[in-house]
């Protein structure tokens, strides 16, 4: 299984790309670990929705504590036997992972 950690911090604008681009890859295989790094827009809301229709999302709440703080935080919850980062702004072709 491949874990992929995705800080954010106010992405309400562009995290339904990132997460949609990890729910379309080939490689099923993964679970998503969202991060939100204490936004007061509707990022974690966003996702939240997203965690109610696929099971592999889950979603680790903390104060803002910077992009670095919110990775260790994914790690520590990661189950999968690799780790992947994406940052929340960026979305990935859908054979990424079954091509890594």
């Amino acid at each position: 299984m491949v874990s992929i950690i995705v800080p954010a911090y106010q992405s309400a604008s562009y995290i339904s790309s990132c997460i949609q681009s990890v729910l379309r890859q080939t490689w099923k295989d993964l679970e998503l670990i969202l991060v939100d790094d204490g936004s007061t827009d509707q990022t974690r809301e966003i996702c939240r929705g997203f965690m109610k229709s696929d099971s592999r999302i889950r979603l680790l709440s903390q104060k803002h504590k910077g992009v670095s703080a919110a990775r260790n935080a994914g790690i520590q919850e990661a189950k999968g036997e690799y780790l992947f980062f994406l940052d929340s702004d960026d979305a990935i072709h859908p054979k990424l992972l079954e091509t890594l």
